[in-house]
């Protein structure tokens, strides 16, 4: 889990992650979005991978990346348990960031 959230701490890989939310991506589609070199880039992947974040397959001269949201899903819900967090769906009446009515 340590690699995970190793993974989630830089925003360039954050980015990366939306990005792949979308669709799956080749590295040339991905690069298109940064004004970074494409050994940064490349070294951004591969803690997303050791992270087991995204999968990646060879498509003939390209590598094709793609979300692992699985895993990302069951970090957060490792962490929010270590916290003692009760996750539980807010009701949909009450608007998000808006504490409900208390009743006198």
């Amino acid at each position: 889990m340590g690699n995970v959230f190793k993974a989630l701490a830089d925003p360039t890989r954050r980015r990366i992650l939306q990005l792949l939310k979308q669709r799956p991506m080749n590295a040339g589609d991905i690069a298109d979005h940064f004004a970074i070199s494409k050994p940064t880039l490349s070294a951004h992947f591969t803690v997303l991978r050791e992270a087991e974040l995204i999968g990646s397959e060879r498509d003939g001269k390209h590598v094709i990346y793609w979300l692992n949201a699985s895993v990302l899903e069951e970090a957060l819900l490792s962490f929010a348990g270590a916290l003692d967090l009760n996750l539980k769906p807010r009701r949909a009446a009450m608007p998000a960031g808006k504490p409900a009515a208390r009743r006198s």
